[in-house]
């Protein structure tokens, strides 16, 4: 599977129902197997399939969160990743993937620590922190946003969408030839980057003006 040969996976996840139709881990890995090929409908079944034969499955609820996070039904994502937790997969991914359902429903102050939770698991994990630092500026917590922007940029100095946000952190904070900077290096990463060329207009022009 791992190797994009999904044909043979498929066989071998079969193979292993058919040898043991008890086994949740089985119909758990032919539900990624679905989800990986975009058909988390058929996969969700199988989820379905492996928590009713081990409710604890940890794995397979999060299996299950993945498939219902990409057919948009983020509430039911965020109850299969809740139990995820609740049966031990203290994973950053688990904590990511459900602060992303719950940005997906509009509920920043509930996702900010899940993000949190996320970056301490995994302090490595790029876009985790990049969410948190999303999640703090959309809260107004703007000195926070722009720390965590600085960080995502340490570890990915090409990451556009961190210095054009660490860009408006500097914007709001009356600081013009920092946040040109920060568009202009958004730019650089990402030439097609509207948000970014759109600042860097807007700096320009206040820049321009009070000389």
């Amino acid at each position: 599977m791992e190797e994009g040969e999904f044909e043979k996976a498929a066989a071998s996840f079969n193979d292993a129902i058919e040898a043991n139709p008890q086994d949740p881990v089985a119909f758990a890995n032919f539900g990624n197997l679905l989800t990986a090929v975009n058909q988390p409908e058929k996969a969700v079944a199988f989820f379905e399939k492996a928590i009713g034969l081990d409710d604890s499955a940890a794995a397979a609820h999060y299996g299950a969160g993945n498939a219902y996070y990409n057919m948009n039904q983020y509430g039911e994502a965020e109850k299969m990743y809740r139990q995820a937790l609740k049966h031990g997969l203290v994973q950053g991914d688990v904590h990511y993937m459900l602060g992303m359902s719950l940005i997906q429903q509009d509920r920043l102050k509930e996702a900010e620590p899940h993000f949190r939770d996320a970056v301490e698991l995994n302090e490595n994990d790029v876009e985790a922190r990049f969410q948190l630092g999303l999640t703090l500026a959309k809260r107004e917590k703007i000195d926070e946003a722009g720390e965590q922007f600085e960080r995502v940029i340490e570890q990915d100095p090409a990451h556009a969408d961190a210095w054009f946000n660490l860009g408006v952190v500097h914007a709001y904070r009356q600081a013009p030839e920092k946040a040109l900077d920060c568009f202009n290096e958004a730019l650089e990463q990402q030439p097609d980057h509207l948000l970014a060329a759109n600042g860097k207009k807007n700096m320009e022009t206040i820049l321009s003006d009070g000389e």
